[in-house]
């Protein structure tokens, strides 16, 4: 909910699994969200920005955690590297 001022004044924010689109409950202790680094794709420098990927605990426990990850990373590098129009 936001406020007159266009200001969120929830308590607690949901996150959404990045692998499965799932809600990550507040009960979900076995969640994680990683901050990957944004790479220059020509230079291989880090530009100084992340981008977030959070994983449900669900998505762990099922050992499909490290393949979420990657697939997810890869599939921002691509969308990275494209170019833009």
């Amino acid at each position: 909910m936001q406020n007159e001022n266009g200001e969120n004044v929830d308590l607690y924010i949901p996150r959404k699994c990045s692998w499965t689109s799932r809600l990550i409950r507040a009960k979900d202790h076995g969640s994680v969200q990683l901050n990957v680094a944004n790479v220059d794709p020509v230079t291989g420098l880090y530009t100084g920005e992340t981008t977030a990927f959070a994983l449900s605990g669900y998505v762990r426990d099922k050992s499909e955690g490290d393949m979420a990850l990657t697939a997810l990373v890869v599939a921002n590098d691509q969308k990275a590297a494209a170019p833009s129009e």
